[in-house]
């Protein structure tokens, strides 16, 4: 070919370019092109992938960007800096790369204004092995020409001409159909003639093919959130910005043919080779007079003394193994390199956590502290971190407490450069759901009916348009029959999976031997420094990626220690504490995990009752079982575990491996020690099998099959002897290898499970033995989440611990533990900052307690206090306790505070003031006389509180109906999402889904009316609190046409509607009918169940006699029975959340009764 496409957008020109890389190439190689370029605005942050994908389809890639180009100097940033220019660049060979790098780079660190900028002075540095195009319309050089200044674009082509080279700078032709471009094109070849400067021809194509124009004009919407009926906004002009074949692009220059072989010319100029065989870990500077790996060595033999006191021979051999495997893959810096920045966070009182992933299988990270698990005692391998026999990084993940994660990247970046540490980068794509959300917004599209079709698309991993499309018949037909569900899902599945914007990784850090710039491109977000190459590409060229994850949990540990340490007591030592505590045990068998890592969701807490864990390697399976697959075998591990004499190993060697998990496969561990034992792999090997069955490699795994049965022999020698060959008959050689495959893909790392499993058990141990400073600790960690203290400020009061309003005199910046009880912090009132609540306590404890209102301001003497500080904390509730009451500190506070201020301003000798003689001692209360006024009811104080802390404090509005709510299968929690519930990828059933059938009571707080769309309907949307937290009720006008007398706010009501839930978003209820909540009477209880579950439900409702009828409604014969009134029950919350446990929620449901009920107000 003698046409190669020089100026393309893919993906990764955000909301811009609609090109996938892969469809690029497919598209090149379809017209027989050999060779593309990448050209991206601005960023680099396509070019490995697409190298690597031009490679395989044997297409030659030429690695550029687009940059903008400062009018001035880059480091200028006002009005007139905002007008850029476009200049393309692409790579010659590894210098230009290297150097093209460091102006991308620069366009972020230094230049950065609306888009990143790089300006002459910085091309004229950088300008080694790059060759410049002008560019399109927006180039300097047409743009002169556009504006009547020949003169001036032939003096800027001179320059570039002396930056670049004669030889490597070409005036850039474009023709889209643009009138603009064909009246500069003449102008642009008589400069190049001028000038004797080479041209060419390109296309500067955003979207693949022609008729994905509409598409791109979409996604260009999207980019500026207008709709494609918007007429004033941001379009192409053309339908033209497609990659053409060589025909069509010669056909619109023919008066030019050079200007298309130069460019197969300079594609055949440039080549750039990506290095992905060398590791390039920083050096690690071990203590003088000894090498890196002495000191390694020497750690570790301190270690192991300290871990194991005299190590026995196995110990000491494993340790030896490992640190022989390290040192011969060459990886004696990294550990180094870890353990110190860990030694670091310790040394500082930074909490960090047991380790995460498979790094807990080594026996090395665990006498280095890295990790706190101790391999051996719970078999886990080090092979499945570090394996000889499959050369790739090892990836330890450490988690630290979250709000001092930083300082521990602060001492990375100290103690390596500031240029050679970076955060990574990494993208938010257009999943299957957002995007039908986002390409509906364009089209202007009702949200209802955008609404729909979205929910069509099952939650699920890796859910695309297209398998929803196959999984749901609903929405095939609606995409067949409706045309304008056509245009959309058509519209959606071209722009599907698309980058959608740029962000940070939640815990990844680069540490280079060198400037990470002499590696990659970086850029510059809110959060820092970011490499412009996500994580995977990081590995690959050789990069050392470390994890520093912030987790809270480890956050709540040390303030629950800090907490005994303030209320006197003496905290325990999380390393030493025993794993074998039968409190702890005994509050997990009975659920009670609220707050306890990994264990809170509703349906682990009913798993953990059945399974009634009695030992540390419970909760791990537990972790590890309570999951989408595994799942199934939870009947079987808790039959195994109370029925052992049920478990059955196909072959008795089985037994060693399956019995810690009573007889199932629990863990990938398992897998690779069975196929150790039984057919003799390889420790190495053993893990190349778990990887090829959890990928599903079909063809890998049938000839694994083989050789587990049969054995490998290479060159004569004995690889793997097999099962056959060790004694196992070949049939149940077949049967362990068809479990092991099925099981292989679900089954987890039982190292991460164990590491999570000390934090679970670490955070249970806590609340077991010191609930009230663990739970103090717990809403600590959540100040910014006013519905989850409002669960747990529920939770304790259930418990017998006391929830304390805020207190001007006791109450310390956060959650405090006070005798008992626990004190809401003065920190957690709006518009009191910290630095004012830090100051009242210092005054406090220098000049003692408050007396009083006046007092307090005397005592402040004005400093950090103003009026809605004053106001906030008055209605709060803190100054209650010093006499008057809270109508009368409102109705007071302003005259006392500015009469405070008159005296401070004032402040001679023997003027009086409002407070009396200066210099006199304490005011007393008695000094301002208050108005006589009665207090606020109770529901005004209520709201009060409600507004100025996010939650209710000295009761809640809805306690009247606590029985009836606690009844009830769901609550407004189960519409919110948790942050760390689910870090193992859990959802389970106790999980709330959408379009479910759900029953909420509680108050509405707010109503807001709109007309619909077609503007003659009223539809609703209501604000529904419970005892718990608020969740949004949408009434359609059907509903509010019916129901609109009850929408009134302080209504308590009953609800009863569909649960809508989206990915990134809280929850909302659907109106479908609506009813005053009723008296704390239950009725009735109805429970559908089968008949091998009604003994079960006999025996509970026994536990709790009562006044109440049972219904029970058999679903398989579809019967339904009256219960003997010897089974009716109490209807108390914990018969039904037993029930509930037993049944599941949705099958018990209890009906209340009707007469509308008074709320105290």
């Amino acid at each position: 070919m003698s046409f190669v496409h020089l100026h393309n957008h893919s993906e990764y020109s955000l909301l811009d370019g609609a090109s996938r890389i892969g469809d690029m190439l497919d598209r090149c190689k379809e017209l027989g092109m050999d060779s593309i370029a990448i050209t991206d605005h601005g960023v680099m942050y396509g070019v490995v992938e697409f190298y690597q994908q031009a490679l395989k389809r044997g297409i030659k890639p030429v690695i550029g960007c687009e940059v903008y180009v400062a009018p001035g100097s880059m480091e200028d940033k006002n009005t007139a800096a905002r007008e850029y220019a476009h200049l393309v660049l692409l790579c010659e060979n590894n210098v230009g790369y290297q150097n093209l790098i460091k102006l991308v780079s620069l366009g972020f660190l230094k230049g950065f204004y609306y888009k990143p900028r790089v300006d002459m002075a910085a091309l004229r540095q950088y300008s080694e092995g790059l060759i410049c195009l002008s560019a399109c319309l927006a180039g300097d050089i047409p743009r002169l020409l556009r504006e009547g200044q020949p003169d001036k674009a032939e003096a800027l082509a001179r320059e570039f001409i002396d930056i670049y080279g004669k030889d490597n700078y070409f005036i850039e032709l474009q023709d889209h159909g643009i009138a603009l471009q064909r009246q500069l094109n003449p102008q642009l070849i008589a400069l190049a003639r001028k000038l004797d400067l080479g041209l060419v021809v390109t296309n500067d194509s955003h979207y693949v093919r022609k008729e994905d124009a509409e598409a791109h004009d979409v996604l260009l919407c999207i980019q500026t959130g207008k709709t494609v009926e918007d007429e004033a906004r941001m379009r192409f002009e053309t339908q033209e910005f497609y990659i053409k074949s060589e025909e069509e692009m010669a056909s619109l220059f023919p008066q030019c043919p050079e200007c298309i072989t130069n460019t197969a010319k300079i594609a055949a100029r440039c080549q750039v080779d990506f290095d992905f065989n060398t590791i390039h870990l920083p050096a690690f500077t071990p203590p003088e007079g000894l090498s890196a790996t002495e000191y390694l060595r020497k750690l570790c033999r301190e270690g192991i003394v300290r871990r194991y006191g005299q190590p026995t021979q196995e110990q000491q051999e494993r340790l030896e193994y490992e640190l022989g495997v390290i040192e011969q893959m060459g990886y004696v810096d990294y550990f180094l390199i870890v353990q110190d920045f860990i030694r670091y966070a310790k040394d500082h009182g930074i909490m960090v956590g047991p380790g995460r992933g498979s790094a807990a299988g080594s026996i090395v990270a665990y006498c280095l502290d890295i990790t706190t698990i101790d391999p051996m005692k719970y078999q886990l391998l080090f092979e499945r971190f570090l394996n000889p026999e499959r050369i790739s990084m090892p990836d330890i993940d450490i988690d630290f407490c979250y709000e001092r994660r930083g300082e521990v990247i602060d001492y990375v970046v100290e103690k390596y450069g500031a240029d050679r540490v970076a955060q990574i980068i990494t993208f938010g794509t257009m999943a299957a759901r957002a995007v039908i959300r986002d390409v509906g917004r364009a089209l202007n599209m009702p949200y209802a009916e955008v609404d729909v079709v979205a929910k069509m698309i099952p939650f699920e991993l890796k859910m695309t348009i297209d398998k929803a499309l196959k999984a749901n018949p609903q929405m095939q037909a609606e995409y067949e029959n409706n045309p304008r569900v056509t245009r959309l899902i058509d519209m959606s599945k071209i722009l599907e999976g698309l980058p959608r914007h740029a962000s940070t990784h939640a815990a990844g850090v680069v540490i280079a031997s060198r400037p990470v710039t002499d590696f990659v491109p970086l850029a510059k977000n809110d959060q820092g420094v970011v490499t412009q190459y996500t994580m995977g590409i990081l590995e690959q060229l050789g990069l050392l990626k470390m994890d520093f994850l912030g987790l809270r949990t480890l956050t709540v540990i040390r303030d629950t220690l800090d907490i005994l340490r303030l209320t006197g007591a003496t905290p325990p030592d999380m390393d030493q504490i025993p794993y074998d505590d039968p409190k702890v045990y005994e509050m997990l068998s009975r659920g009670d995990t609220d707050g306890v890592f990994q264990l809170e969701s509703a349906g682990m807490r009913a798993f953990l009752r059945e399974l009634k864990p009695s030992n540390f390697e419970d909760v791990i399976a537990g972790i590890s079982l309570y999951r989408p697959g595994p799942m199934d075998s939870i009947p079987r591990y808790v039959q195994g575990k109370y029925h052992p004499e049920t478990v059955h190993y196909a072959h008795p060697k089985l037994k060693n491996v399956l019995d810690v998990t009573y007889g199932c496969m629990v863990y990938q561990e398992q897998v690779m020690q069975i196929v150790r034992d039984l057919a003799g792999y390889s420790l190495g090997r053993s893990d190349l099998v778990r990887r090829s069955m959890a990928k599903k490699k079909m063809d890998v795994m049938q000839k694994e099959r083989e050789i587990f049965i049969h054995g490998l022999v290479e060159n004569g020698q004995v690889v793997v002897p097999g099962a056959v060959r060790n004694g196992v008959d070949e049939r149940v050689a077949n049967d362990i290898f068809d479990e092991m495959i099925a099981f292989a893909q679900y089954a987890f790392n039982k190292s991460h499970a164990a590491a999570y499993g000390v934090v679970a058990y670490q955070t249970a141990y806590l609340k077991a033995h010191y609930p009230v400073a663990f739970m103090a600790a717990l809403m600590n960690s959540m100040l910014e989440r006013t519905d989850k203290i409002a669960f747990y400020i529920q939770y304790c009061r259930k418990n017998g611990i006391g929830v304390l309003p805020p207190d001007i005199n006791r109450s310390m910046e956060r959650f405090s533990v006070e005798g008992g009880n626990i004190r809401f912090g003065l920190g957690a009132v709006k518009r009191v900052g910290i630095a004012a609540v830090q100051e009242v306590v210092r005054v406090r404890e220098e000049k003692g307690a408050f007396t009083s209102l006046s007092d307090f301001l005397q005592k402040m003497e004005g400093e950090a206090v103003n009026k809605r500080m004053l106001e906030s904390l008055i209605m709060a509730g803190a100054f209650d306790h010093m006499g008057p009451n809270r109508a009368q500190l409102m109705a007071s506070y302003e005259t006392i505070a500015d009469a405070a201020a008159q005296d401070r301003k004032n402040n001679l000798a023997g003027q009086l003031s409002l407070f009396g003689e200066p210099g006199s001692p304490a005011n007393t209360a008695g000094e301002f006389v208050y108005p006589q006024m009665a207090d606020y009811p109770m529901h005004t104080r209520l709201s009060m509180e409600k507004e100025v802390t996010g939650i209710y404090i000295s009761g809640h509005p809805l306690d009247d109906y606590r029985q009836a709510l606690e009844g009830l299968p769901f609550t407004t929690q189960h519409f919110h999402q948790d942050e760390e519930e689910t870090v193992l990828g859990t959802q389970g059933e106790g999980a709330l889904r959408d379009g479910q059938s759900v029953t909420l009571g509680g108050m509405v707080t707010s109503v807001k009316t709109k007309t619909t769309r077609n503007g003659n309907q009223l539809m609703a949307f209501l604000t529904l609190e419970d005892l718990y937290g608020a969740v949004e009720v949408i009434v359609f006008p059907a509903a509010y046409q019916t129901y609109a007398p009850l929408l009134v706010e302080d209504t308590p009501l009953l609800i009863e509607g569909r649960a809508s839930l989206r990915e990134d978003e809280e929850g909302k209820l659907i109106l479908n009918t609506a009813r005053p909540l009723g008296g704390s009477q239950m009725k009735k209880l109805y429970l559908r169940l089968e008949q091998e579950q009604l003994e079960g439900a006999k025996n509970l409702l026994r536990r709790h006699p009562g006044a109440i009828p049972v219904i029970f409604y058999f679903a398989s014969q579809k019967q339904t029975f009256a219960a003997d009134t010897a089974l009716w029950c109490d209807g108390s919350q914990p018969l039904t959340g037993e029930l509930g446990a037993l049944l599941g929620k949705e099958n018990v449901r209890p009906t209340f009764e009707e007469a509308a009920k008074t709320a105290t107000r």
